[in-house]
């Protein structure tokens, strides 16, 4: 509140105020205490002193109204500081306590009277010590506000979250400090952050519970499958049998019978001459020789000796040289000569998917041309064998029970089976192009060899 000061008026103003009230008032209450030497000097004299006590009592009124204001304005600022809902504290540069007013006391559970002259730092828990030290070295270094969060420990008080905003004062000897009560606040946040925590796991949860379950589905499916394919592999296995039952049965058996009457008829005759004789035993060789050649066309079928002996170029030379024979159809190798130099169970793994993609170009891709190319990639080595024949829907094969569909997975199991993959791309126009490729587990892999081809129309 702005107090009006006692000497507002301006001298010549009082005087004329005064000397109004003097004529205001009757003869016979102004003084007569002075004698005069004169009349004249009697008469002025007179009125000086009148018109002095007037300004006398003006003043003394003006004061007795300036000090009730003045108590007022006390009354209202005590009340105003006492009771603040934020705790008011005058601090010296050392961090003592030199004023406080009811909410501050109430806050830090101390008496008003002997909070004066205490540290405040000592009302901080001691984790919090140092910050609060160099808090209020930033307070006295300028005048600019500070603020920052902080715990209170006072004996015999629960620990309570404060606010404290402080600003040195114009002498640079104290400052003045607003501390706030932010428990409540401090206590809803970290009830917050655990509703965040608790509810982060448990969308983790759910997310794993959803994976889990994916995972569970894809094992049930994945058991499905192998069960299919399974009893699909029992029935190409007897389904292999009987063909190599019927082959034996219909070639070799048959051939060995006829050796065999070729054989009792060598049984020497009177009447046989010697030309006779040389044609039946010719007949007999050439039955021998194709007994053989049948024996080792299904030796080869089963596992070709030359992989062993020789290496994967050799026997996938032997294999297209057999294939171009028995179905017309170009074929050409490109290879690189460190892929001879692979582990035994990877040139057969190789072996068999390039075998397993001849058989499916004889049967199904009426191609005119096919190629084999082993090429070496960053870690990888690469078979691709490509034809130009006819395409198909690789998806739908893959859905659909058969042969076509049993040789697909049993090319990608293999190769799975030593860390490889496995593709089939079959586009309209452009024929199809199984791709295999397998870990370069050996340094002869990692080298650019000589390039070993073979071309044949």
């Amino acid at each position: 509140m702005k107090l009006k000061p006692p000497t507002a008026d301006q001298p010549a103003q009082l005087r004329r105020r005064a000397e109004d009230r003097l004529r205001e008032r009757p003869r016979h209450q102004r003084s007569t205490a002075v004698v005069p030497t004169s009349d004249a000097d009697a008469k002025r004299l007179l009125h000086e002193l009148q018109v002095h006590q007037i300004e006398l009592e003006m003043q003394n009124a003006e004061l007795r109204q300036a000090r009730d204001e003045l108590e007022v304005a006390l009354d209202n600022y005590t009340d105003l500081y006492d009771f603040a809902p934020s705790g008011y504290f005058t601090l010296s540069a050392t961090g003592a306590i030199l004023q406080a007013n009811l909410t501050g006391a109430t806050l830090v559970g101390i008496e008003r009277s002997r909070l004066v002259g205490q540290s405040f730092g000592r009302l901080i828990s001691a984790k919090f010590r140092p910050a609060f030290s160099a808090f209020l070295e930033h307070v006295f270094a300028g005048q600019n506000k500070q603020a920052g969060d902080f715990e209170l420990a006072c004996q015999g008080q629960p620990l309570r979250f404060v606010n404290i905003e402080a600003q040195c004062l114009l002498n640079g000897q104290e400052c003045r400090v607003a501390v706030m009560d932010i428990t409540a606040r401090k206590v809803a946040e970290a009830a917050r952050s655990r509703l965040e925590a608790v509810t982060a796991s448990n969308r983790k949860l759910e997310q794993e519970i959803i994976r889990r379950k994916k995972l569970e589905q894809a094992l049930k499916t994945s058991e499905q499958q192998l069960r299919q394919l399974s009893h699909e592999i029992l029935l190409a296995q007897e389904a292999e049998r009987k063909r190599i039952s019927r082959e034996l049965h219909d070639t070799v058996l048959q051939t060995l019978v006829g050796i065999s009457v070729h054989l009792t008829s060598l049984t020497p005759k009177p009447a046989d001459n010697p030309a006779s004789l040389r044609r039946k035993i010719k007949e007999t060789q050439r039955l021998v020789e194709k007994s053989l050649a049948m024996v080792h066309r299904f030796a080869v079928e089963l596992r070709p000796t030359v992989l062993d002996d020789l290496g994967l170029i050799p026997a996938l030379h032997t294999c297209l040289k057999d294939f171009m024979k028995r179905t017309g159809v170009r074929a050409r190798l490109i290879a690189y000569a460190a892929v001879n130099q692979l582990p035994i169970g990877q040139s057969a793994v190789l072996y068999r998917v390039a075998l397993e993609a001849l058989n499916n170009v004889a049967i199904h891709a009426q191609a005119s041309a096919v190629a084999v190319e082993i090429k070496k990639l960053p870690g990888w080595i690469c078979l691709t064998i490509t034809d130009d024949g006819k395409s198909f829907d690789v998806k739908r094969v893959l859905r659909t029970k058969g042969n076509g569909r049993l040789g697909l997975l049993g090319m990608r199991e293999r190769l799975q089976m030593v860390g490889g993959k496995f593709s089939v791309k079959s586009t309209p126009g452009h024929g199809t192009a199984v791709t295999a490729q397998i870990p370069a587990t050996i340094e002869a892999a990692k080298k650019d060899g000589k390039r070993s081809s073979a071309t044949n129309a």
